[in-house]
């Protein structure tokens, strides 16, 4: 009888665990899925946002470009195409917070290495200092991968745009420059559809985190 009653209890263990498991189950199954954002210019501070595109509220995206990289090889959007990627602004003499951004992104990069499906953009908000040979020797010192990470320079009247019409990542610093800013400490997360996903900011160790995982929630969209 003793017996009986050990393997009852055996049993009863057993179809308890089971129990939890499909309860678990069932709750992960019914949990909404996180799904990102597609941010339009309507949602972001209208002062990194130029006037004419302020009040766009959908399919916004960003902009064709044709810059130069670290290579003097001309990158367009083809060279992104099909791929998430993340952006930021940047100048090789800043002293302030761009030594942190780089650092940051190169963490990201350290992550994304054998991922084919992401790739890293920096702009020079200041491209008359920023030349081929400037942005070579920048890369080399910040161990930038050439396949996974361009830096770009070009024409500031397409940078500014870019910024202001597209990224939506950097103020106007009122010099009475037609073409002068003040680029943000924000990283911009781009899905493949050339959408705004998120953004972070580039000096924050959490916020790389979230963009980090905000990147696999991206990535995971794709697969479903």
């Amino acid at each position: 009888m003793r017996e009986f009653f050990k393997k009852f209890r055996l049993l009863g263990l057993v179809l308890l665990g089971l129990s939890m498991v499909i309860v678990f189950l069932f709750y992960r199954a019914l949990q909404p899925k996180k799904m990102l954002p597609v941010y339009q210019p309507a949602d972001f501070n209208p002062e990194l946002v130029d006037s004419s595109v302020q009040y766009v509220k959908k399919y916004h995206t960003i902009a064709d470009f044709s810059l130069v990289n670290q290579n003097g090889k001309t990158i367009t959007q083809k060279d992104y195409a099909d791929k998430i990627y993340i952006a930021d602004f940047f100048f090789t003499t800043c002293p302030s917070i761009c030594p942190i951004m780089t650092e940051n992104m190169g963490l990201i990069q350290d992550e994304i290495l054998n991922d084919d499906d992401v790739l890293l953009l920096s702009h020079s908000v200041t491209p008359e200092i920023d030349s081929v040979p400037q942005l070579k020797k920048y890369a080399l010192e910040k161990g930038v991968i050439d396949q996974k990470w361009n830096l770009v320079t070009g024409d500031k009247k397409q940078i500014y745009e870019l910024a202001r019409k597209s990224y939506l990542a950097v103020k106007t610093d009122g010099d009475g420059g037609p073409y002068d800013m003040i680029h943000t400490e924000n990283f911009m997360l781009i899905d493949k559809e050339k959408r705004i996903r998120g953004t972070y900011d580039g000096t924050n160790p959490e916020e790389i985190k979230e963009l980090l995982e905000d990147l696999a929630i991206l990535k995971a969209s794709y697969r479903e």
